[in-house]
């Protein structure tokens, strides 16, 4: 079983709010991307949907900055 906290595909932080107990109550940072259905598909079956990817592994880097990044 993969700790909640940990990326499933590559064993890092995945920087999941929700597996924090001080920021459970904040939304995950996955919440505000799209993530392309192939990535998770291409999961062994038993670590799916058992606790979030990594910004890398997930494929949203980019998606993360562009939301960082000021209206002009």
């Amino acid at each position: 079983m993969n700790p909640p906290d940990l990326c499933p595909a590559c064993g890092a932080s995945n920087d999941c709010t929700l597996a924090d107990p001080r920021t459970a109550d904040r939304a995950c940072w996955c919440y505000g991307v799209s993530i392309d259905p192939a990535i998770l598909e291409a999961l062994p079956a038993e670590v799916r949907n058992a606790s979030c990817l990594c910004p890398r592994c997930a494929e949203v880097e980019t998606q993360l900055q562009a939301a960082q990044q000021p209206f002009k």
